[in-house]
């Protein structure tokens, strides 16, 4: 069917959704419990370190930044730390390292950042998608620092979660979405925060260009063969 006999489509453009990061925007579920208490229980860490551990969309981003509002944290995207002033980045007392992966590692200047919050009394959250004793590192006190770090792991949402989830991402979008459409979502796409945010987006990204409303209808079409 040619555009002409279909009507106009409606140019989307790729405008940035405010999401909240803030303590009452973050959706508790089995998945992700024993982080909010480690978080909520600081000052009271059993080691002034602390590592998050999950895939991409797990909320370690989110709980980073509950975590440094409430410590007065500066946050460090792990990209960035060989290039950083790790004195200053450590300046207030409490440092987020944000994503660190192995790949692109440069090993020394993590130990001196964990040197460093040592010696300081400093406060250091790390968010990672790999475990930390993972990690393949050369320098041997790196991998005994990295082994006694205290860590815990987000795992994929349950199905209570992601429906809170897929509702709270498209009221995020200023989007009504009814039960049968959720449920259908649930079963559908990838099942991970990452996955319900990826989905929503299509929807309305779709909607707007089809000019049509979210619903079943059409997560039908987007989704069928999931």
């Amino acid at each position: 069917m040619s555009e002409a006999a279909s009507g106009p489509r409606q140019l989307v453009l790729a405008l940035p959704h405010a999401e909240s990061f803030a303590r009452e925007d973050f959706l508790v579920g089995p998945s992700n419990a024993a982080a909010l208490t480690l978080i909520e229980h600081w000052p009271d860490w059993p080691n002034r370190s602390l590592a998050l551990i999950g895939p991409d969309g797990s909320g370690k981003s989110h709980l980073a930044a509950i975590w440094a509002h409430a410590a007065g944290a500066r946050i460090l995207s792990a990209k960035l730390l060989a290039q950083s002033d790790l004195p200053g980045a450590l300046a207030t007392g409490a440092l987020v390292l944000e994503d660190l992966a192995f790949a692109g590692l440069d090993e020394r200047a993590l130990f001196h950042l964990l040197n460093l919050a040592r010696e300081q009394g400093a406060y250091l959250l790390i968010t990672s998608r790999s475990p930390l004793v993972s990690f393949p590192v050369t320098i041997r006190d790196l991998a005994s620092r990295l082994r006694a770090l205290p860590s815990v792991t987000l795992s994929a949402p349950d199905d209570t979660l992601l429906r809170l989830l897929i509702v709270k991402l498209a009221a995020d979008r200023q989007l009504s979405v009814d039960e049968t459409l959720v449920n259908f979502l649930v079963n559908r796409i990838e099942r991970s925060c990452a996955g319900a945010r990826a989905a929503i987006a299509r929807l309305d990204e779709e909607a707007m260009r089809q000019r049509r409303p979210v619903t079943r209808a059409l997560a039908t079409e987007l989704f069928r063969d999931f």
